[in-house]
């Protein structure tokens, strides 16, 4: 039997949200407590809490203390940390990343694992799978109220009249293959955007309404929040800094340009480089040992790296004006060789009047980030996604499956 659709579904899924947004932020509250915060109608309060208890999101959570002479102290409601997890998946360029949270947020784990370049797609889902099997010793599951969010190379936007798509055609060919494996709706997005999000809301620039967010990895991207909303930008082709152009006579790029930042501040990039002036590093941790013990012709080669990667920062920050850059990938891990020219060139660059201004920070939530900021797109609740869609990114049938899941 379905669940009903239409209007009177999706106003009835608003109240949920509401409710449940409202035990998480305040903890156990009564039914009373909640009927005050939520200012629904008794018989929508209690018709919604019913629902929600049915399908296991809320369970009782004890009596709390009442003065005396009160009667039966009343009934405490609370989440239920055991009703299904939420998953994000990051698949990088050459790595899967997973993560997974419960209903109350709280974290239940996260994992990471390398593959080549280019493993077919059915294999790294295979491997998203084992991934998200090994979290919380194998129990983790799904609830009636999950979803997954997942991360990609790439721009992700929305099917366009011109592109000459089927109606229900995904967005990209991994959409479909997680949802018949983990038997959830998917939503999708740009890796390294996902990532901004992610560290805008638990890592480096949590708090932070205005945040640049630049991914060094075996590409180069990042995202963008600007006045406390994630920047899509239109067609979701936002925060593609790895392809402004650096050198107009430089190196060919994947996107069919040539001299863009990725050319130079990839990770193939720099240890090409680095090889190229008699450098040997087959990886960015050989590269960091190197820096470590001193390696003049490595130090050399990131001062002039980060000085490009910090001028293209200053301009961007010219343009979009944010108060916190956040620096994570790999790449990253070369630690002061790389961030204190990036600082230098960002500091000579960036205009006077928003130099003292800008702060320049790691990324803390290493190569997770991009899984978090999946799980918040499953969430939909932070501030940060006030103008980001809820829904479009979904293939119609997934959307409407993911609006028969809920109770």
């Amino acid at each position: 039997m379905s669940h009903p659709r239409g209007p009177l579904a999706q106003l009835r899924r608003g109240h949920e949200e509401l409710v449940l947004g409202l035990l998480r932020k305040h903890g156990p509250l009564s039914r009373g407590e909640l009927g005050k915060l939520c200012q629904l109608s008794r018989t929508t309060l209690y018709d919604i809490l019913a629902g929600l208890v049915a399908g296991g999101a809320v369970v009782a959570a004890g009596p709390q203390d009442a003065p005396r002479g009160r009667g039966r102290p009343a009934e405490t409601l609370t989440l239920n940390p055991e009703a299904g997890q939420a998953i994000g998946i990051d698949f990088a360029r050459r790595a899967v990343h997973v993560a997974a949270v419960n209903l109350a947020h709280e974290i239940v784990g996260s994992a990471s694992e390398p593959h080549d370049a280019d493993l077919p797609w059915e294999q790294r889902v295979d491997l998203a799978e084992r991934l998200v099997g090994s979290l919380n010793d194998g129990g983790l599951r799904l609830g009636a109220l999950s979803a997954i969010g997942a991360g990609v190379v790439g721009p992700v936007g929305w099917p366009e009249p011109e592109d000459d798509l089927e109606p229900d055609e995904p967005a990209h060919p991994v959409q479909p293959l997680l949802r018949e494996r983990f038997g959830a709706p998917v939503l999708l997005d740009n890796n390294t955007r996902l990532a901004a999000l992610g560290e805008a809301i638990w890592g480096a620039a949590a708090g932070d309404r205005d945040v640049l967010y630049l991914r060094l990895s075996h590409g180069v991207g990042g995202g963008l929040v600007v006045g406390g909303a994630l920047h899509r930008g239109a067609y979701g082709l936002s925060g593609e800094f790895g392809h402004i152009t650096v050198d107009p006579d430089g190196a060919p790029c994947d996107c069919g340009g040539a001299g863009c930042l990725e050319t130079v501040a990839s990770i193939r990039a720099v240890l090409e480089a680095y090889r190229a002036a008699g450098g040997r590093a087959d990886d960015v941790p050989e590269l960091v040992k190197a820096i470590r013990a001193g390696d003049r012709t490595a130090l050399t080669l990131l001062e002039g790296v980060g000085g490009t990667i910090g001028g293209v920062l200053a301009a961007v920050c010219n343009a979009i004006g944010p108060s916190v850059i956040v620096i994570g990938g790999e790449l990253a891990e070369t630690g002061p060789a790389l961030i204190e020219p990036v600082e230098r060139a960002l500091r000579a660059q960036v205009m006077p009047v928003s130099r003292h201004r800008v702060s320049l920070r790691r990324a803390t939530l290493g190569e997770a980030a991009g899984a978090f900021g999946g799980i918040a797109l499953v969430l939909h609740e932070s501030p940060l996604l006030s103008r980001y869609p809820a829904g479009p990114d979904l293939a119609p049938d997934l959307l409407e499956d993911l609006k028969r899941r809920q109770p």
